[in-house]
């Protein structure tokens, strides 16, 4: 698929990002930020961000168990 036709995909879905525009790599950030374990997954649909997941762990010390 060229950029072309990428960008058209993107124009049909104004809620979709473009994955390297600067809201979402805010709202990427935004869900890292202060995660200590666990993950951010970003789901891309025809290169474009359409949601991002954010899967926190709790760690529980030696004492607590």
């Amino acid at each position: 698929m060229s950029q072309a036709d990428r960008n058209a995909h993107s124009a049909d879905r104004p809620e979709a990002a473009a994955p390297n525009s600067a809201p979402t790599l805010r709202r990427i950030g935004d869900a890292l930020s202060g995660l200590r374990y666990g993950s951010v997954l970003a789901i891309v649909q025809d290169g474009v961000v359409v949601q991002i997941e954010r899967t926190e762990k709790t760690r529980l010390d030696k004492s607590d168990r």
